[in-house]
């Protein structure tokens, strides 16, 4: 199958999904359910030399080295994973089932076009490419043996994508770090032109600090240069950076109100009841408490950079590179990321009633 009828069968089976989702409750717990049956489906059908590639144990360092950039760039010159170009049509479409079990319509539209930019780069790079870019070249890793009652996780990731899931359990499910990056942000030649896979990401943001007053102003400029790129990188775990910004109790309703849209966009990446229980997460941590901070300019393609930081919770997006036409977006969760929270609470109440040290971290 090529991967353009790949693209568009993922497009389709997201907009059922997302109808579906709609119509029918559904548990995070039976959307844990699902991806254990689409994973176990997926492992399967490979072949002993793919598994070597797909399959790690939950517990090794893999599970927590994710990143972004091109592979080329990463220690060892390659990234872990099996790769699409390396599945047959079969594995490809169980692949794609594995994603329609976690992502939204918003969200497989962005994954799409993510895949779709490399053939893009390829052209405008020309003789002065240094890297391969390939829409084929998205990896696909499992961690521990999926199971209904198990705690196990998977990823999905290539050059400007990384979608991290850990289900504890069998019935939590958490989906972060949770990484989208575009270059170019937006297609400004071509028979694509126009094509902006995190439009809504820029322009939410912009549209708020636009809005905002003087005094408003004030507090969520950042002073100094505009960061090239997210400060956390594609650290395996982050802490909360300086309480920059103004804060959400500071803000209008109407401002209120698009500073929320533009949360719920980075938290909407995933099916309806996982953004949902997201949301409520972050919304008992205390609105009030959310700061959004900017830097650089306010107008398009002018360098510039933000973040949403909460309690428990880091947004971060810039565009600085490429004449400002070259996003990174990250979602990070300070004590969640791979599940850690939920983890360490885990191997607390199985060590409980057993002697010797309590674990203080989770793998």
């Amino acid at each position: 199958m090529k991967l353009s009828r790949f693209i568009r069968r993922i497009a389709f089976a997201a907009l059922l999904a997302f109808t579906l989702s709609n119509v029918t409750l559904c548990s995070a717990h039976e959307v844990a359910a699902e991806m254990v049956t689409a994973a176990t489906k997926l492992i399967g059908s490979l072949k002993p030399e793919q598994k070597e590639k797909a399959l790690f144990d939950f517990a090794g360092e893999p599970r927590t080295y994710w990143n972004f950039i091109p592979a080329e760039m990463l220690k060892g010159g390659t990234r872990r994973g099996l790769t699409l170009k390396d599945m047959d049509a079969t594995q490809r479409e169980l692949t794609r089932k594995l994603l329609q079990t976690a992502l939204s319509e918003a969200g497989h539209s962005k994954v799409d076009i993510i895949m779709s930019l490399e053939k893009i780069l390829h052209e405008l790079e020309g003789s002065k490419r240094r890297f391969v870019r390939d829409s084929e070249m998205y990896h696909v890793l499992i961690f521990g043996k999926p199971d209904a009652k198990g705690t196990w996780g998977w990823r999905f990731e290539g050059h400007h994508l990384s979608l991290n899931f850990t289900i504890v359990e069998g019935k939590t499910l958490i989906a972060t770090p949770s990484f989208m990056g575009s270059n170019p942000a937006q297609v400004l030649s071509g028979d694509k032109k126009g094509l902006w896979a995190l439009k809504n990401e820029e322009v939410l943001a912009r549209k708020l600090v636009q809005s905002l007053s003087a005094a408003q102003r004030k507090s969520a400029l950042i002073e100094g240069k505009t960061p090239e790129d997210i400060l956390t990188a594609s650290q395996p775990e982050v802490k909360a950076l300086e309480a920059a910004g103004v804060a959400f109790a500071d803000l209008n309703k109407t401002q209120q109100e698009l500073l929320t849209q533009l949360i719920k966009e980075y938290t909407g990446r995933n099916r309806a009841v996982v953004a949902q229980e997201d949301w409520a997460k972050i919304q008992k941590a205390g609105l009030d408490k959310i700061r959004i901070a900017w830097s650089g300019g306010t107008e398009p393609f002018q360098q510039h950079y933000y973040r949403v930081q909460g309690p428990t919770f880091l947004l971060e997006y810039a565009n600085s590179q490429n004449n400002a036409n070259h996003v990174h977006a990250s979602w990070r969760d300070f004590n969640g990321d791979f599940g850690r929270d939920l983890l360490r609470e885990h191997h607390s109440k199985a060590h409980r009633n057993e002697s010797g040290p309590k674990p203080t971290a989770a793998p």
